[in-house]
C-alpha cells in the first residue's frame, strides 16, 4: 500500500513580539513527529505548508493551538503520496509571513469580507464584481477562475503599485479576490480598503479549499492550482495534478512542454529558454549531472534543489530590477 503523508497549509496574522524565541521550540516539535517544511514566523504572526505522517501533523497542530495566541490558527488539509513533498524542516524569521512591503497594513484591524467557497459562484458572476487574481505569473498560467484578472506579477510586492495604476478597478463598485490558501488575501484585502475601495470580498480558505469544497460539476476554476511543494499542482478534490517543475527557473511545465527542442532536465524549459545566459544553462547542466550521480549512488540531492531555487530567486529579482528601471522607478 502506497504511503500517505497529509499536508497541512497554515496561518494567522496576530501579534507575536517573541516570535523569535518561538523559532527552535517550533523547529523541535516537528522534528520530533516526522513533519518537514517550510513555516515563516514574523511580528504578525506565522504561516506556511508542513507533510508528514497523520499522527505527526495533527501532533504539530495541536500544539500551535495550544498557545491561546495560535487557538485561530486556520489550515487546509490535503495529501500527497509516494514520499513526503518536503526534503526537510525549515523555520524561517522574517519582516512579514507574506511579504507585501507597504507599511500600516494589518489584517487585524481592516480586512475585507469573507466568502464562503459554496456563495463564491454567485459572487463572481456579479456583472458588478471585477474578479482579481492575486497570485504571481507562474501561479496564474496552470489555472485561475473564469473572467479573472491576471496582474501578471512576478512577487506579491508588485501587487501594491498594480492597483495603483488600474484606475478601471474603480469602475464598478465590488472587488472580488482569491489565492491560494487565503493569506495574500488577506493582506491584499486589507491594502485594497486602505486604498479606498468600500465592497473587498475575498475567498475564505483560498483556491484550496474551494476545490476541496465546491463539486467539480458545479466549479468555475479552470486548470490547475499550483502549490508550494513538490507536488507542484492539485485539481479538484485536491487531487495531485499533471505537472512537473522546471529546475531552472522553478515555473511549472506540462509533458507538452517537456516536448519542446526547449526543455532540457534540470537546464531549461519554453519558459526561461531565451531568458537564461549561458553561464546559468552551464551551471545548472553541472548541478542536473550532479543531481543525477547522487540519485545513481541513491543519495539526496537536496543541496542541488535548494541552489535551482536560489538561483530562481535571483533571476525574479534581476527581472524585477529590470522592470522597474525601464519605468524609472526605484528597484
Amino acid at each position: 500500500m502506497t504511503e500517505r503523508f497529509l499536508v497541512a497549509a497554515l496561518y494567522q496574522f496576530v501579534r507575536l513580539d517573541d516570535y523569535q524565541a518561538r523559532r527552535e521550540p517550533l523547529l523541535e516539535v516537528c522534528r520530533n513527529n516526522d513533519v518537514m517544511g517550510t513555516l515563516l514566523l514574523a511580528r504578525e504572526g506565522i504561516n506556511g505548508t508542513i507533510a508528514g505522517p497523520e499522527e505527526g501533523v495533527r501532533a504539530v497542530l495541536s500544539w500551535l493551538r495550544s498557545d491561546p495566541k495560535l487557538a485561530g490558527l486556520e489550515h487546509k488539509e490535503s495529501w500527497a503520496e509516494g514520499g513526503n513533498p518536503f526534503y526537510r524542516m525549515k523555520v524561517r524569521l522574517k519582516k512579514e509571513i507574506v511579504t507585501m512591503g507597504v507599511a500600516g497594513i494589518d489584517p487585524n484591524d481592516v480586512v475585507g469580507t469573507y466568502v464562503e467557497p459554496e456563495d463564491w459562484n454567485d459572487l463572481i458572476s456579479d456583472p458588478d464584481v471585477v474578479l482579481i487574481d492575486t497570485r504571481n505569473d507562474y501561479e496564474v498560467d496552470i489555472g485561475t477562475f473564469k473572467g479573472a484578472v491576471n496582474p501578471k506579477t512576478v512577487t506579491f510586492r508588485e501587487f501594491p503599485q498594480w492597483v495603483r495604476e488600474q484606475e478601471r478597478l474603480h469602475n464598478k463598485p465590488k472587488i472580488a479576490m482569491f489565492c491560494t490558501g487565503g493569506i495574500r488575501c488577506e493582506k491584499a484585502s486589507s491594502f485594497m480598503k486602505q486604498e479606498g475601495f468600500d465592497e473587498v470580498y475575498h475567498l475564505k480558505g483560498g483556491i484550496l479549499k474551494y476545490l476541496e469544497t465546491v463539486p467539480e460539476a458545479e466549479s468555475l476554476w479552470e486548470g490547475e492550482c499550483f502549490v508550494f511543494d513538490n507536488r507542484v499542482s492539485v485539481g479538484h478534490g485536491l487531487k495531485p495534478g499533471p505537472y512537473d517543475l522546471c529546475h531552472a527557473c522553478r515555473h511549472p511545465i506540462s509533458d507538452e512542454d517537456k516536448r519542446s527542442e526547449h526543455y532540457v532536465n534540470g537546464v531549461s524549459c519554453p519558459h526561461c529558454f531565451g531568458k537564461m545566459s549561458v553561464e546559468q544553462k552551464q551551471r545548472f547542466a553541472e548541478r542536473q549531472r550532479q543531481v543525477d550521480l547522487a540519485k545513481q549512488r541513491g543519495e539526496g540531492h537536496i543541496a542541488a534543489d535548494q541552489e535551482a531555487l536560489r538561483e530562481a530567486k535571483r533571476r525574479a529579482r534581476e527581472e524585477q530590477i529590470a522592470r522597474s528601471t525601464a519605468k524609472g522607478e526605484p528597484a
